[in-house]
């Protein structure tokens, strides 16, 4: 069921995939480049409703804020399905976003109620082995929608998504926050766990590691569709070759699930960084220096996007135990500070990405490079 609250998150961006071309027909023939937009808004969307997910489940209760972002999302999802210009789909996209905060961010401070720590992670890793799944059918699915109708109707999927969420949650869900653990929604309380998750130097340096994670990966998701359309021609099987990709990298997960408690999650978050930034620099190298084989070219690029999404899968669950791990007590209010600041500013990394597409991987993969060997070398000062 968490699984499923969290990849609302997943089937929204990455159902929309195969859509991006008929969008951009309809919506943007003039500058194709710009439906990418219709991803990085919705992401844009989403790291501002974090800031106020987790304050508002704090004070309401686990259940009812998440049942109240799917209220949010399905009201936006189906304005978008009106949308006569680009414009109105990306304003449409940006509010559904604000509404699947609620599942995202009161989901995770949910599994903190009941975990923390290593434990935490391990469950959480379990979590994210879906989440990352997801990726397998959403394309597929998409296509599946667009071709027995149009674009619009990825957005009716999205609809019973969301219905089915909240009633899975509202029936088989205790809550996990009772009344007497509630912090009121005032102003001096809020500051107060505001401040003190803000000076908490773990949880920034992880906040941060976290950032330059989701920035790296939502750059790869903005220019996929591009990437295998147009630079290596897989455009009409593009959603078996993401499923594949989804697949293979989900084992990332599952290693992470295995290994964590005997590693720890600041050790494996670490070498997974290590193992990223080598194959992005290797692949980057080889597509600059042009020594491949043209039949080459994109088994190297399905290799290295396979390797993103697998550094996502050990790497996600671990930071965001790392940054709760001392913040049970304020739970919702961490959680929300942890996801809007990584979600914002990974907006700022990965829309440029997308925007400097130029019929190769290149912006990409130097993007990767850059974040991996950053958060590599961040990594240093987090305690496990």
């Amino acid at each position: 069921m968490l699984a499923f609250l969290f990849a609302t998150i997943a089937f929204s961006i990455d159902a929309m995939l195969p859509a991006l071309p008929d969008i951009a027909a309809d919506l943007t023939p003039d500058n194709v480049n710009r439906a990418q937009l219709i991803l990085t808004s919705f992401v844009a969307g989403m790291g501002l409703g974090t800031l106020f997910a987790g304050p508002l489940s704090d004070a309401l209760g686990r259940k009812r804020t998440i049942t109240l972002g799917f209220g949010i999302y399905i009201s936006a999802t189906i304005a978008a399905l009106y949308a006569e210009t680009l414009e109105f789909l990306l304003i449409a996209r940006f509010v559904q976003g604000l509404g699947a905060a609620g599942p995202r961010i009161v989901g995770l401070a949910l599994v903190r109620d009941l975990y923390e720590g290593r434990e935490m992670a391990r469950i959480s890793s379990f979590v994210m082995m879906i989440f990352i799944m997801i990726p397998a059918v959403a394309p597929t699915l998409g296509a599946g929608i667009i071709a027995l109708s149009d674009w619009h109707g990825v957005f009716l999927a999205f609809i019973a998504f969301a219905v089915i969420g909240a009633l899975w949650l509202n029936i088989r869900q205790a809550e996990t926050l009772p009344p007497e653990n509630r912090r009121p929604l005032r102003v001096a309380s809020l500051y107060a766990a505001a401040r003190e998750v803000l000076s908490d130097r773990q949880v920034m340096l992880a906040t941060l590691i976290l950032t330059l994670g989701f920035g790296q990966m939502f750059g790869l998701l903005s220019s996929a569709q591009q990437l295998f359309g147009e630079t290596y021609g897989k455009g009409e099987n593009f959603h078996l070759w993401f499923a594949a990709m989804a697949v293979l990298s989900g084992s990332g997960t599952v290693l992470n699930a295995t290994f964590v408690m005997r590693f720890g999650m600041r050790r494996i978050a670490k070498w997974a960084y290590v193992m990223q930034t080598f194959v992005s620099g290797i692949a980057l190298m080889l597509i600059l220096t042009g020594v491949l084989p043209q039949g080459l070219e994109f088994p190297l690029f399905f290799f290295w996007a396979v390797s993103v999404f697998f550094m996502a899968g050990v790497t996600f669950g671990n930071l965001n135990a790392l940054a709760l791990q001392r913040m049970g007590h304020i739970a919702g209010m961490a959680a929300s500070i942890v996801a809007a600041i990584s979600t914002l500013a990974a907006v700022v990394i990965a829309a440029p990405v997308g925007l400097l597409y130029d019929g190769t991987a290149i912006p990409a993969i130097t993007a990767t490079l850059l974040c991996s060997a950053l958060a590599w070398a961040l990594m240093r000062g987090l305690n496990d």
